[in-house]
């Protein structure tokens, strides 16, 4: 079906609540590890949490460094997921799938302003895109994060922390949130759902 999204599962904790997020959508959401569903999928998503190294070791592991980057079809990175897409992370000095021009950096810790970034920052939109329909600039999205990508010719929307990061990136027919769009109420939703209408 059209709404048929496959998860790559990541072993991410927040998984179970980006289903749920879908699934209230009306999308089939399927969590796999399967190169052939995965390659078939309609549309796929790359959630994470944790260490970029230890995310690029398990996708390593299920021989899936090769595919992902050679996907076709519409793809979202989430959280960690937006970072494994850029070329390498700060993080472990990690070589990631190489699909955003980007490195992923450590968010300063200077200026009073706790690292991990933990809360609601505003997204400042960059540009018009399909993944923004219906989302005002300013919307509030939910992040949890100590390393981002820098703002780029990727960003859709850029939030800030001590400096500005990259808070929505696409590049091709990949596309990619720093933020949690399960957990960001209704302006995630709407991202979310903006995803699945992407053809």
């Amino acid at each position: 079906m059209k709404n048929d999204v496959v998860i790559i599962d990541s072993g991410g904790a927040n998984i179970a609540s980006l289903m749920f997020a879908l699934e209230r959508l009306g999308a089939a959401a399927t969590l796999t590890t399967d190169k052939e569903i995965i390659g078939n999928a309609p549309r796929v998503i790359l959630p994470g949490v944790g260490a970029a190294a230890d995310a690029m070791l398990r996708l390593e592991q299920h021989d899936l460094l090769e595919l992902i980057p050679n996907l076709t079809q519409p793809v979202l990175g989430v959280c960690l997921g937006m970072q494994l897409l850029a070329q390498h992370s700060a993080e472990g000095d990690t070589r990631c799938l190489g699909i955003i021009p980007a490195t992923a950096a450590k968010l300063p810790d200077d200026q009073g302003i706790p690292v991990p970034n933990m809360g609601w920052c505003r997204i400042e939109n960059k540009r018009d895109h399909p993944l923004l329909h219906g989302i005002e600039n300013g919307s509030w999205f939910y992040f949890v994060h100590s390393y981002a990508l820098p703002p780029g010719d990727y960003s859709c929307a850029n939030a800030r922390h001590v400096d500005d990061f990259c808070a929505i990136a696409s590049q091709a027919n990949f596309f990619a949130a720093q933020c949690h769009p399960e957990r960001s109420a209704k302006a995630g939703a709407r991202l979310l759902k903006n995803f699945l209408q992407i053809s």
